[in-house]
C-alpha cells in the first residue's frame, strides 16, 4: 500500500486539482509555509505527525494563523485517536505526506475568529465536526455535510469514486490536506459552519465524541435501517461497534450480536460489561468446521436481520487477502463483508461503515442478486445531520458516551498511544487527549495514564 499512495501523489501532482475548492488546499502542517500559514507571532506547538509507515512522531511546529474570512483558530482542549486513525498509521490511506498533522476528532475554546464569523467569539467552547463542510452548496442545505461539493478538489479522489467526499481534518491529501487535530492549536475553514457550541452541562469528555464516533456510529444505526424487533449482527468492537450495539437497542433492537477476536477479543468482555444485554461471538473460539456464518444461523433462524461492518478493510485472515492486499493486486479485503452477505436473512440489510478505501476481490455479488440482500455504503456520516440531535440525547441521558471511554492521555504521549493502539494493548478503547489547555478531568472519567 505505500508504494500505491506515493503513486497516488505522483499522479495527483501530475493530473492537478480539479479547482473548484472555496478554501486553500493541501495546507496539512504550517511549517510547510510559515510566512504563509504560521501565525506572525512564532508561537509553537505540540502536534502529531505522519512521517510513514507505522511511525508518527509528536512534533514542535507553529501555531495556525487565518488565513482566510471564515476561519477559526481554535486552542484544543480534547482530541483522540480512532480506528480509521490506524488506517493511515499504517499506510493504507492514500496520499500520506511525511509531516502531515493527524486527527480528525476534535474539540476546543474559540481562540480567534475571522473578520465573517459572527456566532462564536474567543472563549467559546465547541466541537469541530470531522469534515469540512461549506454550508451553502446542494449537499450542505441538506445538512450531508460528509459530501461537500466545494471544499476538497482532489482529482484522483474524484477519478476513482465518480465524485468526492468533503475535505476533513487530519486524513490525507486524499480528502484535502487539512492539517489535523491532534495538536494545541487547530485551524477550522467555515468556522462558522463547522463547529458547534457546548453548553455547560456536557464536558469536553462528552461533547468531543460529537465530532465524529456518535456521528457515524448512529448514522451507521440509522442509515441501514435497524428497527423495532430486528435481531444485528456487528462485526468490530471497537468504539463504533460499541456505540452501534448500543444506538441499535436504543431504535428497538431485540437481539445485538458483537462479533470480534484475535488480539482484540478482549472488547468483547468490555462491550458486554457496558451493555450486558449484547450477546458475543468470538471467532477465535469456533470449533473447527464452524464459521461466523453458520454460528450467526445457529443463533437466530435464518440469521440476523441486519449486519453492522464496524471494523475496515485492510484487516484480511485469508493468505490470499494477505498477498492481494500486500501486492497491490487489491487495497480491501472482502473477508467481512461476505461473512456479512451470507449471515443474514434473506432480503437482510448490510451496513458499511468501517473504512474502505479503493477495491476489493472475490466479493460475493451472487449472493446479494439472487437473496435480495441490500448492502449500504453509509459513507462517511453527515455530522452536521446528527449532531445536535445527538447533543440532546447526551444532555437528556438516553445516550451515554461514557460507556466506551477508558483512558486519558497526555499529547506529549500520542505517538506511544499510536503504538498501543495499534497493538489493543492495555485495554484501550476510546482515549480523551488533553492538552495544556485542557480542564481538570470531569468527574467519572478517567485520570491521566502515562507510559513513560
Amino acid at each position: 500500500m505505500a508504494v500505491v499512495s506515493q503513486a497516488a501523489n505522483l499522479l495527483e501532482k501530475a493530473i492537478g486539482h480539479t479547482g473548484d475548492a472555496v478554501t486553500e488546499q493541501n495546507m496539512t502542517n504550517p511549517d510547510r509555509d510559515r510566512e504563509q500559514y504560521a501565525d506572525p507571532s512564532g508561537e509553537k506547538m505540540k502536534a502529531l505527525v505522519w512521517m510513514g509507515k507505522n511511525d508518527v512522531q509528536v512534533v514542535e511546529t507553529y501555531k495556525p494563523k487565518i488565513i482566510e474570512d471564515r476561519d477559526v483558530i481554535l486552542k484544543i482542549t480534547g482530541s483522540t485517536i480512532c480506528g480509521s486513525d490506524l488506517h493511515l498509521y499504517h499506510g493504507a490511506v492514500i496520499e500520506l505526506q511525511k509531516g502531515d498533522i493527524l486527527g480528525h476528532e476534535f474539540c476546543g475554546k474559540v481562540d480567534t475568529v475571522g473578520p465573517s464569523v459572527k456566532n462564536l467569539k474567543p472563549g467559546d467552547r465547541v466541537v469541530a465536526s470531522f469534515q469540512i463542510a461549506c454550508g451553502e452548496c446542494m449537499y450542505c442545505q441538506k445538512k450531508l455535510s460528509s459530501q461537500c461539493e466545494r471544499t476538497n478538489s482532489n482529482k484522483v479522489e474524484n477519478i476513482m469514486y465518480g465524485g468526492r467526499t468533503a475535505g476533513m481534518f487530519g486524513y490525507s491529501h486524499f480528502t484535502g490536506g487539512f492539517a489535523g487535530g491532534q495538536a494545541e492549536y487547530a485551524r477550522v475553514p467555515y468556522g462558522d459552519v463547522n463547529l458547534l457550541k457546548l453548553p455547560d452541562d456536557i464536558p469536553d469528555e462528552k461533547g468531543l465524541y460529537l465530532s465524529d464516533v456518535l456521528s457515524t456510529s448512529w448514522n451507521c444505526v440509522v442509515d441501514t435501517g435497524v428497527k423495532e424487533g430486528d435481531v444485528v449482527a456487528i462485526w468490530g468492537a471497537g468504539p463504533i461497534g460499541q456505540m452501534c450495539a448500543e444506538m441499535s437497542f436504543i431504535r428497538g433492537a431485540k437481539r445485538v450480536i458483537v462479533v470480534d477476536g484475535g488480539p482484540a477479543a478482549w472488547r468483547l468482555d468490555l462491550v458486554k460489561s457496558k451493555t450486558p444485554k449484547v450477546e458475543t461471538l468470538n471467532f477465535t473460539e469456533l470449533p473447527k468446521g464452524t464459521t461466523v456464518t453458520s454460528k450467526l444461523k445457529e443463533m437466530e433462524h435464518g440469521g440476523p436481520d441486519v449486519a453492522l461492518e464496524c471494523a475496515a478493510g485492510e484487516y484480511a485472515k485469508s493468505w490470499t487477502h494477505q498477498l492481494e492486499l500486500l501486492t497491490g493486486a487489491e487495497t480491501d479485503t472482502s473477508e467481512i463483508l461476505n461473512e456479512m452477505i451470507t449471515s443474514v436473512k434473506n432480503y437482510g440489510r448490510c451496513g458499511i461503515t468501517g473504512v474502505y478505501v479503493g477495491f476489493t476481490n472475490h466479493f460475493n455479488i451472487g449472493s446479494i442478486m439472487e437473496r435480495g440482500i441490500r448492502f449500504i455504503g453509509n459513507g462517511q456520516a453527515p455530522v452536521h445531520l446528527y449532531w445536535e440531535e445527538l447533543l440532546k440525547m447526551l444532555q437528556d441521558g438516553s445516550l451515554n458516551s461514557g460507556i466506551m471511554l477508558s483512558h486519558r492521555v497526555d499529547i506529549s504521549e500520542m505517538d506511544t498511544l499510536y503504538q498501543k493502539f495499534n497493538a489493543r494493548a492495555d485495554n484501550i478503547q476510546k482515549v480523551f487527549v488533553q492538552t495544556r489547555f485542557s480542564d481538570p478531568p470531569a468527574p467519572g472519567t478517567p485520570e491521566v495514564t502515562s507510559w513513560k
